[in-house]
């Protein structure tokens, strides 16, 4: 009896220790799926789907607490890519149409210099100091509208980016019935 129970205290004890060392030597950092949908989110930090920026919304979908259709940037592909990768199927977008990419543009003539469109950008596009115009870095500026309500002059407006060469892409074809999207990256 007393052998039966040395052995059982042996193998518990050799499993504890096996098991401690694994959880030390193959410890993941973070989360990897958390990872791969935040590769797929546009980064524009806007704060659209309810979340303080991409990351959060990545860590939210990944822990299956958030849809995968919040993303107003990334529009359908962005759903689309998520929905294949997360096994998930794809839901219209949350928030409505798809808005055209756009970049904020400050009439610098109406500029007052007030600072609260510095404050409210999340990816510090805008230059400028206090009662000083103002101008944004158009290929910084993710278009995320933040900028626009502090503006107590109204002097932001969006711009539609107008497509070129270099930045159109060929819509994707509607899925068939039963077939996932293939993973892209926008």
């Amino acid at each position: 009896m007393l052998i039966a129970v040395a052995t059982f205290a042996l193998l518990a004890t050799s499993f504890g220790l096996l098991l401690g060392y694994s959880a030390i030597r193959f410890r993941v950092e973070g989360d990897p799926v958390a990872d791969q949908v935040d590769a797929i989110l546009p980064q524009t930090q806007c704060g659209q789907c309810g979340y303080a920026g991409c990351r959060p919304y990545a860590e939210a979908v990944a822990r299956d607490e958030a849809e995968i259709n919040k993303c107003v940037p990334g529009g359908e592909t962005v759903v689309l890519t998520l929905a294949d990768l997360l096994g998930k199927d794809p839901l219209p977008l949350e928030a409505g149409e798809e808005k055209p990419k756009a970049v904020a543009v400050i009439d610098e003539k109406e500029c007052i210099g007030c600072t609260l469109c510095i404050q409210a950008c999340p990816v510090d596009a805008i230059l400028g100091a206090a009662k000083q115009m103002h101008t944004v870095i158009t290929d910084e500026c993710t278009g995320c509208e933040l900028c626009v309500p502090p503006c107590p002059v109204e002097c932001i407006r969006m711009m539609p980016i107008e497509e070129d060469p270099g930045s159109w892409k060929w819509p994707y074809p509607a899925p068939a019935p039963g077939h996932r999207a293939q993973p892209t990256v926008a």
